[in-house]
């Protein structure tokens, strides 16, 4: 019996190392952010989008307004916001008027963005893909850097 098993686990083992995926490419996640961050100032400029600051962590945001300035979400605040996710394309590709989440459930670019505002603020974030979906975007392109709009309606630090 103990034959079978250790039999059983070598061809697993040896199965894994066939079905290994050597013809793809290496996601290379600089190079990719760099792409991704040239997309983005060609957007800015073809678009005349102006005042939109770079973060020192990646991300590149408009505020539109500040919104309450005593208090903002922590990254792990519970918000309540309206938004809407388009490609550089332009394509909708997600929108809800209400939506009621941790900042610590989505993506990296939310996560560093929305707390640059306050309750009844707006930003829009141009995120690099890495700060997004990546290489695994589901139904979006993958790699695809992506632009949000945001208004934090409300929010509880925890």
């Amino acid at each position: 019996m103990k034959r079978f098993f250790l039999l059983g686990g070598l061809f697993l083992v040896l199965l894994a190392a066939c079905t290994k995926k050597d013809n793809l490419p290496a996601y290379d996640a600089i190079a990719q952010y760099d792409t991704d961050s040239a997309k983005i100032v060609a957007y800015l400029a073809a678009n005349n989008i102006t005042d939109v600051k770079h973060d020192p962590r990646g991300i590149f945001y408009q505020i539109i307004n500040r919104g309450d300035t005593k208090d903002s979400a922590n990254a792990a605040a519970f918000v309540t916001v309206a938004y809407k996710g388009t490609l550089l394309d332009k394509t909708m590709f997600d929108s809800s008027d209400s939506l009621s989440i941790g900042l610590n459930q989505v993506i990296q670019g939310w996560t560093i963005g929305v707390p640059k505002i306050g309750k009844g603020g707006e930003i829009n974030l141009f995120l690099p893909s890495i700060y997004g979906y990546g290489p695994n975007a589901g139904r979006i392109p993958a790699n695809s850097v992506l632009i949000f709009n945001v208004k934090l309606k409300n929010f509880v630090n925890r």
